[in-house]
């Protein structure tokens, strides 16, 4: 009998042959080539009631012309034979629509800061961010899956702030003040909010600078 709070790795997948998809950290991943919207949509429906059925439910990205499909078992933090199984059903069902796996369009980006200390600084990046600090303590995720994850590298100390990224977070605008007060409570510093609130410039206790951003004073979006 199978485990099914069992972590699975690469290697079960290539065994567990299946083609159209790909381990990718915890969790498993596959994209599929659909042609058209009307067939990417009747893909989601069917996905949705064998989701259903299984008590299992996938992350789905359904665009012009393709769906991505991200599955991973949350109660154990990691890919299991759950997953397996509904992949399985989701290859069977996407060849019979007529959609092509395309594994190569398959990834996950990361962003990685260099810092001699993370402790000092990951608090700052959860709060302008939103998102969670709770899990590995060098990374911070963000449980929606849209934004990519970010982890502290550790690097050498020096006494000149060098910046090593810059990023720009776009929020709805009711979003952005409270965005904005979260890092400042979480030891940010206001760089400026001249250009409030097209954008406010933050910056962390080491220095590295990220913009709060919505679309009001820049045109329509």
């Amino acid at each position: 009998m199978n485990d099914a709070k069992k972590t699975l790795n690469g290697l079960d997948v290539e065994a567990a042959d299946l083609p159209d998809w790909r381990i990718m950290f915890d969790t498993l991943q596959a994209r599929f080539r659909t042609g058209s919207f009307a067939t990417g949509l009747a893909l989601v429906n069917e996905i949705g009631e064998a989701a259903e059925e299984m008590n299992h439910h996938p992350d789905l990205d359904l665009r012009y012309p393709t769906l991505h499909v991200r599955l991973s078992s949350h109660d154990v933090g990691g890919v299991t034979q759950r997953d397996f199984d509904l992949a399985r059903k989701i290859s069977e069902m996407a060849s019979r629509l007529g959609a092509t796996a395309d594994t190569d369009a398959v990834q996950v980006l990361e962003l990685a800061l260099d810092t001699p200390d993370f402790r000092a600084i990951k608090p700052f990046w959860a709060a302008v961010l939103g998102m969670d600090s709770s899990g590995q303590d060098d990374e911070i995720v963000d449980k929606s899956g849209i934004l990519p994850t970010i982890w502290f590298q550790e690097s050498d100390a020096h006494e000149e702030v060098r910046q090593r990224w810059h990023l720009d977070i776009r929020v709805p605008p009711e979003v952005a003040e409270a965005r904005v007060k979260a890092a400042l409570d979480a030891g940010g510093a206001l760089v400026s909010d001249e250009q409030a609130p097209s954008f406010w410039v933050l910056a962390d206790v080491q220095g590295n600078k990220a913009c709060v951003c919505t679309w009001q004073g820049r045109g329509q979006g």
